[in-house]
């Protein structure tokens, strides 16, 4: 358990400090523009997920988001597993922080209240845990490309960008960053990804169905 914990741990917080990092490099190298900003934003957090899944997910199922791991998870301790990755979540902040000389903990001043927004969360959510589940069931070589791919797609076409991970989405409460969200609309988002991920459960178990009949 304990190797599990640590891949949770190291896995989301390479991923948080590649979101923020890339953020926070993306906004200073595009001379104001935010379309070439998430660019860059865009291909760093794809990256990285290739990567963190294809190494870790032999150790942990490189989960690295509460949503997965409450959905999906029936062989470890999920709380303490979640409590890992929200724990380098944090820690992926301060690192990124670091990284560029910022504080180490910030306060998140972007604003993402609107319900399209929320929609967009549910929506990324929800493509990403169907993502996951078919995937593992009928193409599971081909995991960490379509997650990669499935968020590369979600930072485009969501309103929201596609955080589609309550532990990233703490995470991104404390930083005033490109990527960064107000503490205040955090608890809306979550909440969508919840019932996203819920939602991507049940229709991806009645596709399924016939395969396990």
């Amino acid at each position: 358990m304990k190797r599990i914990l640590a891949s949770e741990l190291l896995g989301t917080a390479l991923l948080v400090a590649t979101v923020i990092g890339s953020g926070i490099m993306a906004d200073r190298l595009s001379g104001g523009n935010d379309a070439l900003a998430l660019l860059g934003n865009t291909a760093a957090t794809a990256a990285v997920l290739y990567v963190l899944i294809s190494l870790l997910g032999p150790i942990s199922g490189a989960q690295f988001n509460p949503a997965v791991t409450l959905f999906l998870d029936r062989r470890h301790n999920r709380g303490a597993v979640i409590l890992a990755q929200v724990a380098g979540g944090v820690l992926g902040a301060m690192l990124a922080h670091a990284m560029f000389g910022l504080e180490p903990v910030q306060q998140g001043v972007h604003a993402r209240a609107t319900q399209g927004e929320w929609l967009g969360e549910a929506v990324a959510t929800f493509g990403l845990l169907l993502t996951i589940r078919l995937g593992l069931h009928y193409r599971a070589e081909a995991l960490p490309a379509l997650v990669a791919a499935w968020i590369t797609a979600g930072y485009w076409f969501t309103s929201s960008t596609s955080f589609a991970n309550p532990a990233v989405t703490l995470a991104r409460t404390l930083t005033g960053s490109f990527s960064g969200i107000r503490p205040v609309d955090a608890p809306a988002f979550v909440l969508m990804q919840l019932l996203g991920a819920g939602a991507a459960v049940a229709l991806s178990g009645w596709l399924m169905k016939e395969d396990k009949a």
